[in-house]
This record gives structure tokens, C-alpha cells and sequence, in this order.
């Protein structure tokens, strides 16, 4: 884990608490030395402050996505606007933990991102599974034979003219690429793996990010919002369904 904090109070205690927990930690002080940690040691997971100095933590989150960094990312914050949070979100960041938190709630939030990320089995805890020993491992684990073939056969899915290729995360509408995010990525699985049913918005919130922003946040509309303008083509019917007072639903027509 790559840890980058300014606050050398914060940084020292959660870098002793997650090093109890488990983890292997590389912990920094600025967006400059995160930057050149991740590329010396490109590590399993990102846990970086969003106020630094000189670069700061969506910056930092900016770069490596532009290079094609796709690592987990959780970002600490003082800042509890929706705007701020959307802000980190498009510029790559997976989940966000508000200051001051409780140390708890980071580790829980990294099972989750590991979870998301790990090719081993669900639930599984040992190397390629979704605890810090697993992460450790960088997914670089070789399934068995009968894993592997489950991972074929769940590799493509196809509804309502959107075609996925999951392994190598891409997706088409009839034939034209759509150039997706990662979260964009995820929630569109989600809306073809379900086609056809209604999805509420606490359901989507919990499967896409781990938890419900609450009732008055934007951050789902936003995503679904940037997926539409990727998918809608002129003449062609829309594919994203908004049910209102309930949620949205992927199907033609």
C-alpha cells in the first residue's frame, strides 16, 4: 500500500494501524513523492489525502489515470460537499473516507476496493482473495483450471445491443467502442448483467461505490448522465430508463 498524508499525526498512526492490520505500507508526505513512489513501486492500493502541497491527491489520482494506472484509489478528505466528492470521483478516485474518520471504517473501505479489484475467489482471504494478504500478492496469482474457465464463460455479456468484454474491460453499442471510466465501466456491467430490472438507487449505490450517499446526493444522476452521452446515438432509441422515485433500468425501446 502507497500512503500519502501531509499531516504527520495522521500519517504516522494510520500508517502503524494498517501496518497492524496487515498491510505492507510505503507512506509519504506530498503528491511529488507519491508520484515518484508509485512509478519506482507500483503498489496494490492507493490511499492518498486530498489537500497536499505542490500536487495534491487529485492530481495525483489525474496522472495515474492518464497513464493507465487503474489501482485502487481511497482518498481522505476534510471536505464534505457532494461537488468535492464528485470532483475526486471523476478525476479516478474509487471511494472516498471523510475526515475525522474512524480508522475502522478505512479498513472496511479497503476490503471493499480489494474485493472489487481481486481476481481471486469472493471471500476469499489468503493471496488473491480480498484481505491484505491478498493484496500484498498484487493479484499476480495463478487460479486452477476450474476457476478459470468459470472467469471464460462470464467474460462477455451482451443485452439491449451493448456488448462487454470484462477481462479486457472493454464495451461496444452495435459496433462502435465506447470509451468508458472505470466507475462508467462498472455501472454499466451492472445495468446489462440486470437488463430489463428496475435497479433502486440504494442497490446501485452499494454495488458501484459500497455505500448510499444519501438521498440528496447527485453522484449517481452525474454517471448515469456521462454513460447516456456515450451510448445514445442519434436515431438509435436510449438504452438507460430513469423510473422515477425508484432508480433506472438498461433496455431498448
Amino acid at each position: 500500500m502507497l500512503l500519502a498524508e501531509d499531516d504527520r499525526a495522521i500519517r504516522h498512526a494510520l500508517e502503524r494501524a494498517l501496518t497492524l492490520e496487515g498491510y505492507q505500507v510505503t507512506a509519504v508526505a506530498d503528491g511529488v513523492e507519491a508520484l515518484a513512489q508509485a512509478h519506482r513501486t507500483p503498489p496494490d492500493v492507493l490511499v492518498l489525502d486530498v489537500m497536499m502541497p505542490g500536487i495534491d491527491g487529485l492530481q495525483v489520482c489525474r496522472v495515474l489515470r492518464a497513464e493507465g494506472d487503474r489501482t485502487p484509489i481511497l482518498m481522505l478528505t476534510a471536505l464534505v460537499e457532494t461537488a468535492d466528492r464528485i470532483a475526486g470521483l471523476d478525476a479516478g478516485a474509487d471511494d472516498y473516507v471523510v475526515k475525522p474518520f474512524d480508522v475502522e471504517e478505512v479498513f472496511a473501505r479497503l476490503r471493499a476496493l480489494l474485493r472489487r479489484t481481486s481476481p481471486g475467489p469472493a471471500g476469499g482471504t489468503g493471496p488473491g482473495g480480498t484481505g491484505p494478504e491478498g493484496a500484498g500478492q498484487g493479484g499476480a496469482v495463478r487460479a486452477d483450471a476450474q476457476a478459470a474457465d468459470v472467469r471464460s464463460a462470464d467474460r462477455q455479456l451482451e443485452a439491449a445491443g451493448v456488448r462487454m468484454d470484462l477481462q479486457a474491460r472493454r464495451a461496444w453499442r452495435g459496433g462502435r467502442e465506447l470509451e468508458l471510466t472505470r466507475t462508467e465501466f462498472e455501472l454499466l456491467e451492472l445495468l446489462v448483467r440486470n437488463a430489463e430490472i428496475v435497479l433502486d438507487h440504494s442497490t446501485i449505490y452499494d454495488r458501484i461505490w459500497g455505500y448510499d450517499f444519501g438521498p440528496g446526493s447527485k453522484n449517481l444522476a452525474v454517471y448515469v448522465g456521462y454513460l447516456r452521452r456515450k451510448l445514445d446515438e442519434p436515431g438509435a432509441p436510449q438504452l438507460i430508463h430513469t423510473v422515477r422515485g425508484v432508480g433506472y433500468v438498461l433496455r431498448e425501446g
